[in-house]
């Protein structure tokens, strides 16, 4: 039961970073591409106020769900796919800090209204790393609903 509890709560967590950050790679990160750059900048400062500090906190309810389910389920199986997850949910850490996260930085270090000519545009690396913790929670994802449906078909 507890297996189970444990696997719920890793779906559900990982079901909602996933789903984020597939609505931004599909919807808010082409939007952000197409404005000119001191809206983005703008824009962007202000998308981060929302994500932050909910979506670190998700994932890391995901992974500890995840840690949590390893030792209570029954069998290699399930163990093995939450196993699974906790390593693609640390490479979501992983990019979003050392990456995207950076980046995030300094976009806010800049002021909407005093972007210089010779600013660097961060998109399209941002777009790529987001793509890659995106891919990394689809993983986390999928390993979670796989180690949940052993659970109900084997537990």
């Amino acid at each position: 039961m507890l297996a189970s509890v444990a696997g719920a709560v890793a779906v559900v967590c990982t079901g909602v970073v996933c789903g984020v950050f597939v609505a931004v790679a599909v919807s808010v990160v082409p939007t952000l591409a197409a404005l000119p750059p001191e809206r983005y900048v703008e824009i962007h400062q202000r998308l981060g106020q929302g994500y932050h500090p909910l979506m670190p906190i998700v994932v890391l309810g995901g992974l500890l769900a995840n840690l949590a389910a390893i030792p209570l389920a029954a069998g290699a199986a399930p163990r093995t796919a939450y196993a699974t997850a906790v390593v693609a949910l640390l490479g979501v850490q992983v990019v979003s800090h050392l990456r995207n996260e950076r980046i995030n930085r300094r976009v806010r270090a800049v002021r909407p209204l005093a972007v210089p000519a010779s600013w660097p545009d961060p998109r399209p690396a941002w777009r790529g790393w987001h793509l890659v913790r995106t891919y990394f929670a689809v993983l986390a994802l999928a390993a979670d609903a796989i180690g949940l449906a052993l659970l109900t078909t084997h537990g």
